[in-house]
């Protein structure tokens, strides 16, 4: 069979992951060109074609630079996605993150019979558009672009959760989600490359570790406070500043003596600040399935919860915990963290058996698309 996907994912298959959704894109495909599927990915965001190790294709859209800078998205882009879409003919177009484009390979898959796939990738793309204005939305309002995006996504998102012919969701509160709008779904784990896993076993576990965006919608104001009320723990942040509240925290987290500012750093430094951290802490209001929760466990390092419980994952395995808001309750796990030993080989076997890009894990998204 060939899958087609589409979106900014070369810099994810170099290493330098723009976030979780393209990363996710990635290694998806790359787990069917090694299940013997011919895979490509349309990237609009490089000029020249490349085929990876596992033999995906990384192709150029046509015409993307091309045109009037104000005028050429109807001109040149647009219709240059559709028709390097169409040209692919391809039985599967796939796509993910929340995006009006998207619209565009659900065209150009009726155009040549094909079947078409929508993956979530974060819950407020099933939640109310009142959430996203509050924890996306007006957080980080941005251009002209940003607002035409907004809008016409709020259209054509739930349009093609309809439409579409499959949905795969990451965990089953997305399910039950869909469910009650009338839409089934399959919950499809994402997948780690247990390879990039760092070997190394470090001395001693050290810091607390919060990795991601500095930004109000991933709780960099509940971040702050929780550094600031736990003066006796030490922190390292990793991560830039994504929006006005982020770059106005990040000074005052410069400040604090408890607290190294690494920046962004390339996913393979990160991992491994990950594996010598006693904790990942999360602070975030809402999430998927973080992949950083599951790279953690990889690297058997539990992780701490302010709000996110994927699929009530902390209630039923011995990874770390999630204290539903309360900010008190995640001081006092942070205190316990230390002396939960038997968290890190179970974070570690969990990790491998449900997201690990291994042998059978191939076999079985094999075997889905083969059923799609």
């Amino acid at each position: 069979m060939k899958i087609c996907f589409w979106g900014n994912v070369a810099s994810a298959i170099a290493g330098n992951t723009p976030g979780g959704g393209e990363l996710q894109i990635a290694l998806l495909a790359k787990a069917l060109s090694l299940g013997g599927h011919d895979v490509c990915i349309l990237d609009y965001t490089i000029q020249d074609g490349f085929v990876t190790s596992e033999g995906v294709k990384v192709i150029p859209v046509q015409d993307w630079n091309k045109g009037i800078r104000i005028l050429r998205t109807l001109t040149h882009r647009l219709p240059g996605l559709y028709k390097s879409l169409v040209a692919q003919k391809a039985d599967i177009y796939y796509c993910r993150i929340r995006e009006f484009r998207h619209i565009i390979a659900y065209w150009a898959a009726r155009k040549v019979r094909a079947r078409f796939v929508l993956g979530l990738a974060h819950d407020l793309e099933v939640l109310s558009f009142f959430k996203r204005c509050k924890y996306d939305y007006f957080t980080n309002i941005g251009d002209f672009w940003w607002i035409s995006n907004l809008l016409l996504s709020e259209i054509t998102f739930p349009w093609l959760l309809q439409k579409s012919d499959h949905v795969f969701v990451q965990h089953s509160g997305q399910e039950e989600i869909l469910l009650k709008k009338g839409i089934k779904s399959l919950i499809f784990p994402n997948l780690i490359d247990l390879n990039e896993i760092p070997d190394d076993r470090p001395p001693a576990k050290e810091d607390f570790a919060f990795v991601g965006s500095l930004a109000k919608s991933k709780g960099i104001i509940e971040l702050f406070q929780l550094i600031s009320r736990t003066p006796e723990y030490t922190y390292k942040i990793i991560g830039q500043p994504r929006d006005k509240t982020g770059r106005q925290y990040l000074d005052k987290l410069e400040s604090l003596s408890n607290v190294k500012v690494m920046g962004r750093l390339n996913h393979s430094d990160t991992l491994m600040q990950i594996k010598k951290s006693e904790a990942l802490i999360s602070t975030s209001p809402f999430e998927g399935f973080p992949n950083i929760f599951i790279e953690a466990w990889a690297c058997e390092t539990p992780v701490l919860s302010l709000y996110v419980n994927p699929g009530n994952v902390f209630k039923h395995k011995e990874m770390g915990f999630c204290s539903n808001g309360d900010i008190h309750n995640l001081i006092n796990q942070m205190k316990q963290i230390k002396y939960c030993h038997k968290l890190a080989s179970s974070a570690r076997l969990y990790s491998e058996l449900t997201f690990g890009l291994n042998g059978k894990r191939i076999s079985e998204i094999d075997q889905i698309f083969r059923n799609l």
